[in-house]
């Protein structure tokens, strides 16, 4: 297992792409920027098909420590939870993904999702 860093993907990025490695890394330290203000707003980050961001409260709790096996209280506070989206657990599995990208738009319906039936006017509560 080796550890990328940001250099190392912003070295990737330049390369792939016509952008300068400044300009690269600009965009992604903004988009860490805007993802770390959005959570400590409060706000959920969902990627389709990447995962979802969201901030949660943990509940204060009663811990024991390990070594001396005291009791300790531990107070509540805001974590990160990631769930992952489809691709990446398929990639990471090593499964087939076929056709399925991330390039897919928010609002654009996509292939490779099922739609969702249309509601009827009585269904959807509009009497």
């Amino acid at each position: 297992m080796k550890t990328i860093t940001k250099k190392e993907l912003v070295n990737r990025i330049a390369d792939s792409t016509s952008v300068t490695k400044v300009v690269a890394k600009e965009i992604i330290q903004s988009f860490l920027n805007a993802i770390i203000d959005e959570l400590a707003a409060g706000n959920r980050l969902e990627f389709r098909e990447f995962g979802v961001f969201e901030s949660r409260e943990r509940a204060a709790r009663r811990a024991q420590n390990p070594r001396t096996l005291e009791k300790v209280d531990v107070p509540a506070k805001r974590i990160v939870k990631f769930k992952v989206g489809r691709l990446m657990r398929k990639k990471v599995a090593g499964e087939d993904v076929g056709n399925l990208t991330l390039d897919d738009d928010d609002d654009v319906p996509s292939t490779n999702r099922k739609a969702k039936p249309a509601q009827s006017a009585g269904e959807a509560g509009m009497v």
